[in-house]
């Protein structure tokens, strides 16, 4: 598993986990811990966690499963994303 930042935005989390199904994958946060858990039926099962900071904003997290990896995104609470200052020239 990978978690990169993604600009400004956002963090991503990407697992290699090959032969499964979004349905085998059940994903909480919770107290600024994200919680992935998973279990095919066959071969195995798994669960991990992870701490994240508080400038996730834990309402906004998504997932998705596509050809063996699983995405899960993390987007920054609005007031953690840096914003320019405009500098106004006095008179």
């Amino acid at each position: 598993m990978t978690i990169v930042k993604n600009g400004n935005e956002e963090l991503v989390l990407k697992a290699e986990l090959p032969n499964a199904s979004a349905e085998d994958f059940q994903i909480s946060v919770e107290n600024s811990v994200l919680t992935i858990k998973g279990e095919q039926k066959v071969s195995y099962a798994f669960e991990r966690s992870f701490s994240i900071p508080r400038t996730v904003d834990p309402n906004k997290v998504s997932a998705e499963y596509k050809e063996g990896v699983l995405t899960v995104k993390l987007p920054l609470r609005e007031e953690a994303k840096p914003r320019l200052i405009k500098v106004d020239v006095a008179a």
